[in-house]
């Protein structure tokens, strides 16, 4: 019988989803998808000092808008509940306790004042903190007095002192860590709760994960891990560590560095989809030259294998490229929807068709935030100098920009409907009449249609979108300026 793959995303409510945690979900949520397998959200807030009001919330919002769905989890349920590990309390003293009985574990009733007195005195000697087993050789008595008597104490787990751990991963082959440099770890604190490391391994094994993915940064801390799986007997999960994510070399992209989260790269102007297929590909290739990835093609094409282990370089112009190529290839229809509030941003006038904005952006647009910029002169021509009229390669001048505009106002006026391929074969028709090329009519029409040295959209793009009276009103604008 076929093992069902299963892995986790098992967040701490903490904050938001950085780039690296976003990351980690996807590859989860595709090993298991690519294999018929499932995948499920795990809340670890064993750290209640660092629960943050709302983070629970900001999880499932980011897990929606990114388009993983989780097949079992605290909002869901499922068969391996509760799926909060504060609600799992209850079950991590049984096994702390298997572990005090197998002799792998024992009761620690220093006190905090011990301890840092202890930490004080090695650091002192230039030697690295680790707790020096005072309570490993307590008689079975002193330990149940202390226990009768109420004497607050911790569980830790008894680590090898020599000798070697080793275990495979799945991206970096056989790693080797000297069990030397491990201590021996707290499990269960004083309060009862679990520390991360123990409630991360009993809920593994309890919720059948077989699969275990995270950042390289933790690749030291699989022995502390795999210890306690070879105590209890258990299973030991498949280890998948993913290369970090940079914005440089040795800059790593963190939340403490007050990089972005995927919430913050949405209201940043870019579109969930492009931001997920753009962090698969941060550590991870298909092998081939396709770039553009659905969440669907991901799904069926994501391999392991296809994981390097140097570090991702985060690149903006690169996820700017991506972002832009989504924004193409939506209906006009989608893309009008998502740039609506930027358009609201910077367009009070009500005449100006916001669709045919949309039809000109579309195309010309790579992030939605950079849209009012692009567009701001559309409500209000801005001042600017009769300089944007020279411009060498259309061949214009301030003396051929004047009379041409001249002429541009006179063949508009007459139009009888203001339609865009009327204004174009009006407009070319007059360069044709003039004996000039068509650059230096256009070039002026635009420049006094916009006041602005680029713009989205060519004159006769614009002057559709601005409508007769506005259109003839900036050229005569343009005019008075080139005659002072």
């Amino acid at each position: 019988m076929t093992t069902e793959i299963r892995t986790r995303y098992a967040p701490s409510p903490t904050g938001y989803m950085h780039i690296g945690n976003l990351r980690t979900a996807l590859y989860e949520y595709l090993i298991a998808k690519v294999n018929g397998g499932k995948f499920i959200l795990r809340i670890e807030d064993t750290d209640q000092k660092r629960y943050v009001e709302g983070a629970i919330e900001t999880i499932y919002r980011t897990l929606k808008l990114a388009g993983l769905k989780h097949d079992e989890g605290p909002d869901i349920g499922g068969d391996f509940g509760p799926y909060i590990q504060s609600e799992r309390k209850s079950l991590y003293p049984k096994y702390a306790t298997q572990l005090i009985e197998k002799g792998e574990a024992y009761y620690c009733f220093c006190t905090k004042e011990r301890l840092a007195d202890l930490k004080q005195e090695l650091e002192s000697d230039a030697n690295v903190f680790r707790y020096d087993r005072h309570c490993l050789h307590l008689s079975k008595d002193e330990i149940s007095h202390n226990l009768k008597s109420g004497v607050p104490y911790v569980i830790r787990q008894k680590m090898p002192y020599a000798g070697v751990t080793e275990f495979d991963d799945a991206v970096y082959g056989k790693i080797a860590i000297e069990n030397k440099e491990l201590e021996d770890q707290i499990l269960l604190k004083s309060d009862g709760m679990p520390t991360y490391n123990f409630a991360n391994v009993v809920d593994d094994h309890l919720m059948k994960i077989t699969h275990v993915v995270r950042g390289s940064e933790y690749l030291t801390s699989v022995p502390k891990y795999n210890l306690l799986y070879k105590a209890f007997g258990w299973d030991i999960p498949i280890y998948v560590h993913l290369p970090l994510i940079t914005k440089g070399p040795g800059q790593k992209l963190s939340k403490r560095a007050g990089d972005a989260s995927f919430e913050d790269m949405i209201d940043m102007g870019y579109l969930p989809q492009a931001i997920m297929n753009y962090v698969a590909l941060l550590g991870w290739s298909s092998g081939t030259t396709q770039e553009i990835f659905s969440l669907k093609q991901l799904e069926q094409s994501f391999d392991i294998s296809g994981i390097s282990k140097s570090p991702a370089i985060f690149d903006y112009d690169k996820l700017n490229w991506m972002n832009g190529e989504y924004i193409r290839n939506m209906s006009l229809d989608d893309f009008h929807e998502v740039a609506l509030p930027h358009y609201k941003k910077v367009i009070s006038n009500e005449d100006i068709d916001l669709r045919k904005v949309s039809k000109v952006l579309q195309a010309r647009t790579e992030v939605l935030t950079h849209i009012p910029d692009k567009i701001s002169f559309l409500d209000k021509l801005p001042d600017y100098e009769v300089g944007l009229y020279i411009h060498k390669k259309m061949k214009t001048n301030l003396e051929n920009s004047l009379s041409g505009l001249e002429s541009v106002v006179a063949v508009l006026e007459r139009l009888p409907e203001w339609e865009e391929q009327q204004i174009h074969e009006a407009l070319l028709n007059l360069a044709k009449q003039l004996g000039v090329k068509n650059g230096q009519i256009l070039w002026p029409v635009r420049t006094a249609l916009t006041g602005v040295p680029v713009s989205p959209g060519g004159a006769i793009e614009i002057a559709d979108i601005l409508g007769r009276d506005e259109s003839i009103h900036r050229i005569k604008v343009g005019i008075s300026l080139l005659k002072t």
